[in-house]
């Protein structure tokens, strides 16, 4: 089994990381580091250099977040993935046979995330793998 972690740099995933560390490697398990971002659009020459940033954001993301896992002793894969953010979490937690998923919460509303399509809220309504949601620290 694994843990998978959303991670985006977000004030939420820094608590997030700090986390799913702590429980990789309390339970001996790799963590799997994903980060989901999916270009709106699809075609022209905007759409390509709007993929491409976020690849580039999400490569810098994920290595900072690799680095502190691998300090900690903790086995790392990383996953840069064109979907969008629950769907890049599900997908890897299927494919990794993940224990669960762990995302970072930042302050949203209940009712602003629902509305608005916040990760977290997605991936308690849509996940059939447990999801621990951590809050951002204070």
């Amino acid at each position: 089994m694994t843990v998978v972690l959303g991670y985006d740099e977000s004030p939420g995933a820094a608590r997030a990381l700090r986390v799913a560390i702590e429980v990789s490697a309390a339970f001996g398990e790799p963590l799997v580091l994903v980060y989901g971002a999916a270009a709106p659009g699809g075609v022209g020459e905007e759409y390509g250099a709007h993929r491409e940033a976020l690849r580039q954001a999400g490569q810098l993301a994920l290595d900072h977040a690799a680095a502190a896992a691998e300090e900690a002793g903790v086995e790392t894969t990383v996953e840069l993935l064109g979907q969008k953010p629950a769907q890049a979490l599900m997908d890897a937690a299927e494919r990794h046979g993940a224990r669960f998923i762990v995302v970072g919460a930042w302050g949203e509303s209940p009712m602003r995330g629902a509305l608005l399509g916040a990760t977290p809220h997605k991936l308690l309504q849509l996940s059939r793998v447990p999801i621990l949601c951590v809050p951002t620290e204070v």
